[in-house]
């Protein structure tokens, strides 16, 4: 062995190896681990004086003390963590925090209460761990961490919850409380039941959406990144879904583009309707094959770090659209186009869903789709179902975006736009298979979706990226298909 060894330290370079090596010196930095990606564990993901990758604390600091302007004299507001939510009796669904409680905290794990007041400012209830939870689940942010990371006025175990809060509830005139999220833990207090039978509990989403409603600089860059990956995710999808003409795997595809771009997660269970099962507004049972010929509808959106994107293109996986699709989908396109040149500051949802339904009425009417005076409403709701007025349950086909799919719910969609809101515009048109109207257009389902920002002199198109005019479609899917037949062909003749 000695022999051997004095044979490899011969050669100069090796031995300054040997050498470096030994001289290497170990970070010996430790840091807290908050339970959550912070800029010592995770530098990567989070730079310094960020709380949550691309939030700065300063910025939470300021959205507390905007949301204490919000609130009325001498009142508490209540926000507790999103609840851990199980897919067997052991095993959990992957978490997600609710979007009020992250807005305000920035605290990205369950188990939380938050409470905000004038008199004391932001103080939080912290779980408190146990080592068998620690072992299995991995370190939980507590008391130290809330102060120190969060930047919490005040901080307490869970434990002293019913001996501290009491109190607060009891000097406030008023209480609003996050009602997503509300827990017995604090509702079942006797303080908490008497506000409640006085009529002194509200809901803070009044209040939380208002807030919520502009985006920040800092929320706006990372609604584009979701936007820019989700984008990119689906224009891989469509060209691949000739190849892979089946709905599970143009659904797993896509997931797996957005979270190869950095997403953490799918903002919801993608929509991948093929044929007929496009005229099913939200499907979600993505099992069948896409026949040949037929569109496929594919909604989809991913979160990148608490904030969601949210886009729908339909496209024919064979490369070619049929006549009668084509002109459903330019009416779609039509309509898609006109309504995002109608976004711009003092303009409101509501009058660009009333602009798109006349369009659609029209142009379903001229396509003799829909036919005479009788029944003529109720013919366009089957073809349209969130067509405002006529739903069960009232909402427009375009909503707010953010930190939620249909972010700021409690506010109406009357309101004029400001520069700084985000919203989709999405018409379509959705022809059941036994629908009495023209035979060559039953069993499609059409739906264009965007991301807009409203900007101060108009408008910014945030998933513009992606192709829906149906000359780039039909050249894109057919140049790529072309491209890889050519390939596999070269490989071929390479082999022989």
């Amino acid at each position: 062995m000695q022999i051997l060894r004095r044979k490899l330290l011969q050669g100069s370079s090796f031995t300054q190896v040997l050498q470096g090596v030994g001289r290497c010196g170990y970070c010996s930095k430790i840091f807290i681990d908050a339970g959550q990606p912070t800029p010592a564990s995770h530098p990567q993901l989070v730079n310094e004086g960020e709380l949550t990758p691309g939030i700065t604390c300063e910025e939470y600091v300021s959205r507390r003390k905007r949301l204490l302007e919000l609130l009325p004299e001498n009142c508490l507001a209540i926000i507790a963590s999103a609840p851990v939510k199980m897919m067997t009796d052991v095993v959990p669904y992957t978490f997600r925090q609710d979007a009020d409680y992250l807005y305000i905290t920035g605290c990205q794990q369950p188990g939380g209460i938050a409470v905000l007041g004038h008199e004391f400012g932001l103080c939080m209830f912290m779980p408190e761990s146990h080592p068998h939870d620690v072992i299995w689940q991995g370190q939980i942010a507590g008391v130290d961490t809330a102060l120190d990371t969060f930047q919490a006025e005040k901080a307490y175990p869970m434990s002293k919850l019913k001996e501290i809060l009491p109190g607060m509830m009891g000097r406030s005139s008023k209480l609003l409380h996050n009602v997503k999220t509300a827990t017995p833990t604090y509702m079942d207090l006797e303080a908490f039941r008497n506000a409640a039978s006085s009529g002194q509990v509200q809901d803070l989403s009044v209040c939380t959406d208002e807030l919520r409603w502009v985006k920040s600089p800092a929320e706006l860059k990372l609604l584009r990144e979701s936007a820019s990956i989700a984008c990119q995710a689906l224009l891989q999808t469509m060209l691949h879904s000739k190849t892979y003409p089946y709905e599970s795997m143009l659904s797993a595809k896509v997931e797996y583009e957005c979270k190869m771009r950095g997403a953490q997660r799918m903002a919801f269970n993608p929509v991948v309707g093929g044929g007929p099962n496009a005229s099913i507004i939200h499907y979600s049972r993505n099992d069948q094959k896409v026949k040949d010929g037929d569109l496929v509808l594919m909604d989809i959106g991913c979160e990148f770090h608490g904030y969601l994107s949210d886009l729908t293109r339909t496209w024919p996986p064979c490369g070619f659209f049929s006549a009668a699709q084509w002109e459903l989908y330019d009416l779609i396109l039509q309509t898609n186009k006109e309504c995002v040149e109608l976004c711009r500051p003092g303009t409101s949802i509501q009058e660009i869903h009333n602009y798109s339904t006349e369009k659609l009425r029209h142009g379903l009417k001229e396509l003799g789709i829909l036919k005479g005076k009788r029944n003529f409403y109720q013919s366009y709701h089957q073809l349209n179902p969130t067509n405002i007025g006529f739903s069960k349950h009232p909402s427009t086909s375009h909503h707010y975006l953010g930190m939620d799919v249909h972010d700021c719910h409690s506010l109406g969609t009357d309101r004029p736009l400001k520069p700084g809101v985000v919203i989709t515009i999405e018409p379509g048109v959705y022809i059941p298979s036994f629908f009495d109207g023209p035979e060559r257009f039953r069993g499609i389902g059409i739906r264009i979706e965007d991301e807009v920002l409203i900007t101060e002199t108009g408008y910014e198109v945030l998933t513009g990226s992606l192709p829906k005019e149906v000359k780039h479609i039909e050249a894109l899917l057919n140049n790529f298909c072309h491209g890889m037949n050519a390939e596999s062909q070269n490989r071929k003749m390479r082999a022989e």
